[in-house]
Order: structure tokens, then sequence, then C-alpha cells
């Protein structure tokens, strides 16, 4: 991992570098190669010549890596020797390219300032090349147009790619830090809906045999038979409740809303409180489960913390309802099932509503029209 994308992987780091190297090196090699054969007249002209375009190369390679910080500065000190020598000794008007390569590539290693950098980068290769009128005096247009507006020029141009360059490593570095975001992302949702399920599974049953185990003693010195068909019932729940986390760790749990909408009604007749069910349509199967968890979330609720005497479930084309009354808190409480679901069918193009007016708490849970009516209708009413 580098020091400036930690997230960027080196699975595309190599493949970035080992593309960017077959693609650009053997060019560049070239170029530096030529520029050898053309400047360099003499055999000590190449040892004056040399090491700027051995730094020019070191700095490309590094910089394929993303390494250039390590040796950015060594670089451009090699480089930016070459040029006065090419100017004033060897009479080398392309002896400038190391230290335009080179210190192009460092301007990725400027932080603060980079603007002053490249002027400084610009005035330095201007300022030197008209030295060389300390030595030419002859064609001043000559050595202005060959030692200073050319290798300016080109140096400019040479940044101004080199910048772009950079940018499409910054892209790609973007793009592998935002398809890993995704992927952690969908693991933390996938690590949420896992809770929750299991909070709807867990929570519900325990609060149902709370109630049921509660019902068992007051029932067991005067109807023990209808005490043990009682303990009967809460042991098939527990069972159910095993099965159903063995299902949920394995990915299998699918919940059906007729039967959630039967087992509330159940339920709540157990508890004293008075169900009518409406049914004025059905919804498709993938909106069904989501409802279905809803229901046995408000289900949940309804027991542990209120004191209700009726309950209506209404299920629709595009939803379900369920109003409750014998709220006993004067402000809406805390309900973190509720909170988790509303995400879940945010995610699904869905829109939960919690609400507590009049001594009645309201849960609707309601999907788009869109998604609605590509459920089968079925106008039919069923109450209880």
């Amino acid at each position: 991992m580098t020091a400036r994308s930690p997230r960027f992987t080196k699975a595309t780091q190599g493949r970035l570098r080992r593309l960017t190297l077959a693609t650009s090196l053997p060019p560049v090699v070239i170029a530096a190669v030529v520029l050898l054969l053309v400047d360099a007249r003499t055999w000590w002209h190449f040892i004056v010549l040399a090491p700027g375009v051995v730094a020019a190369l070191v700095a490309f390679e590094r910089w394929t890596a993303d390494d250039l910080a390590r040796v950015a500065l060594p670089c451009v000190v090699v480089a930016a020797a070459v040029w006065p020598l090419g100017v004033l000794v060897t009479g080398s008007p392309n002896a400038y390219w190391g230290f335009c390569a080179a210190g192009s590539l460092a301007m990725r290693e400027v932080r603060r300032r980079r603007a002053l950098a490249l002027v400084a980068l610009f005035s330095y290769v201007a300022v030197v090349g008209s030295a060389r009128l300390l030595v030419e005096r002859d064609d001043v247009g000559e050595v202005l147009l060959t030692y200073v507006l050319v290798p300016t020029a080109l140096t400019v141009l040479v940044t101004v790619l080199t910048v772009v360059g950079e940018r499409f490593y910054d892209l790609i570095r973007e793009l592998e830090q935002t398809r890993e975001r995704e992927a952690e992302l969908a693991v933390v949702r996938e690590r949420v809906r896992f809770a929750s399920d299991l909070h709807d599974i867990q929570g519900h049953t325990l609060h149902v045999v709370k109630l049921k185990i509660a019902l068992a003693r007051k029932l067991v010195p005067g109807d023990p038979d209808r005490a043990e068909s009682e303990l009967r019932e809460i042991y098939a729940l527990v069972s159910d409740t095993i099965t159903q986390t063995r299902e949920l760790a394995y990915a299998q749990r699918r919940l059906n809303l007729s039967a959630e909408i039967e087992n509330a009604k159940n339920l709540f007749e157990a508890a004293g409180i008075r169900v009518r069910v409406t049914r004025e349509a059905e919804v498709d199967a993938r909106a069904s489960e989501l409802l279905g968890q809803v229901l046995r979330e408000t289900t949940t609720n309804i027991l542990r913390h209120a004191q209700a005497t009726t309950v209506q479930i209404t299920l629709s084309g595009s939803g379900i309802t369920i109003v409750n009354d014998g709220v006993t808190a004067d402000t809406l409480p805390e309900l973190r099932g509720l909170s988790a679901l509303r995400q879940r069918l945010a995610g699904d193009g869905g829109e939960l509503t919690v609400e507590q007016t009049d001594g009645r708490f309201l849960t609707a849970a309601v999907f788009p029209p869109a998604r609605a009516e590509a459920a089968p209708r079925d106008a039919g009413k069923v109450g209880r």
C-alpha cells in the first residue's frame, strides 16, 4: 500500500505499473538515447549528459511504482546540475530534458505552494538556458529560441501532460477506494440485517414465552390441562425459534406475511386484545417478507410497551398499517427494531411511518404504487 492511498490495492497498483512501463518506458528510453546521440559529440559529453538521462529514467520508473517520493529530490538535483553543464560546457540544447522529466514528475510530491514550485521549475529552465548568451553572442535570436523558448515551452507541455497522467492515476485510486468502500458497506448492511432478523426472531419469541409462562402459572392450580397445553405451545415455539435461527444463519429464512398475520392475531387474542384484520389486496412476495418483519416487530412492541385493548391490521396493495390503542407514554418511545426496519424499507424503495396521537399508535409500511401494482389484487376482506 502507498502512503498517499493506503486502500489502493497492490494488485491494481501492479497492473497499472506493468501497463505504464510496457507502453511508456520504451519510447522514453528511445527518446533519451536519441537526445544523447544528437547532443554528445565526444566521449566526455556522454559522461556529462548521461546522469541527467539516468535521473529522468529512474524518476519515471519510480513514478510508475508510486514510489517517487524516495528518489524525487536526488533525481531533480542531479538533472538540475546537468542542464547548466550542457548549456555552458557541452553546448547541448537538449540537456534540459532530464530536469524537465524529473522535475515535472516531482511536482506530484509538492503538497503546498505547488504553483510557486511550478514557476520555479519553468524559470530555472529559462534562466539557465539564457546563460548560453555568456558563451555565444553571435546569434542572440537563435540562442533564445534553442536554449530558452523551446526548452521552457516543452517543459510546460510535459508538466501539463504529467499532471493529467497523475490525475488518471488518482481517478483509478478513487474508483478502487469506492469499490472497496461499497464492499465494506455491503458487509455492514448484511450484519445489520442479520442483527435485525435475529432480534425479530428471538426478541419476539422470548416476549411471547414470558407471557405464556405467566399464563401457565396462573392456570396450574385451577386448570392444569390448559396449563399443560400452554407449556406444549411454549415448547413448540422455542423449537420453531431454534429452527428459524438456524435458517437465518444459513440464509434460508423467509417470512410468510399471511402466517405472520395469523400468528399476530393469535398472540393478541391470547393476551385479551381484540383484533380486526382487513385484507384489501395482496402484495408481491418480496414486499411480503419485509411487511411480515414490520408486523412481527410491531406485535412485539404492542405486547411489550402498550396496554392495548384493540388492534386494527389493514393489508393493502401498497403495504400494511397497524393501529393500536392503550398508549401509556406521552412521547414516542425509542423503538430500535422499527428504526432498523425503516432503513431496510427505504433501501428497497419503501417507507415506514410511526406516529402516536390521542392515545393511539400507528405503524405503516408502504411501497410505491409502481411496486404495489406488480402484485395480484384481491379485493376480499376478512374481519375478526
